[in-house]
């Protein structure tokens, strides 16, 4: 059971960063754009926001589920960058839904310029994470080594190429292979450090009673959440395909 669910978890990782990966590379691509190109790469990712953040919240729940031991050093060691990165996810969601509240250039630009900013906060927290997690979160002051803001430097840029790319697939430019390739190489950061910390990971799951509990319970759902990714992909993947207009 404990390699069922640490590929689980991988997945689940790798998910989050080959998709959410597009929507902050997208959104560190409205800085400096012109209104209208802002609104209309907005459009581009919408339909997707919603699905792809349900892989962040897949990610922490299996890491409380299955890594419990791992939760106090890891969580609690990155504390400053786990507040940064969550504020980022707030300040660009917020940007996100308020940005068509009320007409208006400025009002518009001021949410636009968050977007920008709470993308910006949350893939570069991406790096010191990533790296206070390969030490266990246990080192002071890890979450912000030289590495790990070098790490997240390399995070935003994969980030933001990989939005570059998906823009490209949405605009009917580029195939579903170089949006796929783009994808992987956005995720690869955090295949590296899954794949050097699996023998960590196995010692530190939870009891094998708890992870049948865990997999009676949560397993059986995940067809539905494959079915919705899965759903809204064919629904959304041609080019000039409707956008949810609350965005």
């Amino acid at each position: 059971m404990e390699p069922l669910w640490l590929a689980v978890f991988a997945i689940l990782l790798i998910g989050y960063f080959a998709l959410e990966g597009f929507d902050l590379g997208v959104g560190l691509l409205l800085f400096g754009k012109p209104q209208a190109e802002r609104d209309r790469m907005v459009a581009a990712m919408a339909p997707f926001v919603l699905a792809n953040e349900v892989w962040l919240v897949a990610v922490a729940g299996a890491l409380f589920g299955v890594f419990p031991a791992l939760e106090g050093p890891v969580l609690f060691g990155l504390y400053p960058v786990v507040v940064i990165m969550v504020l980022s996810w707030v300040v660009r969601d917020a940007g996100l839904w308020f940005r068509r509240r009320v007409g208006g250039p400025r009002w518009r630009s001021f949410w636009d310029a968050l977007i920008s900013l709470g993308s910006l906060g949350l893939a570069f927290g991406w790096g010191p994470a990533l790296y206070g997690s390969a030490v266990h979160g246990s080192a002071t002051g890890s979450w912000w080594h030289p590495v790990g803001v070098a790490l997240g430097a390399v995070v935003t840029v994969l980030f933001l190429l990989h939005g570059r790319a998906f823009l490209g697939w949405r605009a009917g430019t580029r195939k579903g292979g170089s949006l796929a390739l783009s994808g992987l190489v956005a995720a690869a950061p955090v295949i590296a450090l899954l794949a050097l910390a699996t023998p960590y990971l196995m010692e530190h799951t939870a009891p094998a009673s708890t992870l049948n509990v865990l997999s009676f319970m949560v397993l059986p759902f995940a067809p539905v959440m494959v079915g919705a990714q899965v759903w809204v992909w064919r629904t959304f993947r041609r080019a000039g395909s409707p956008s949810p207009s609350f965005f």
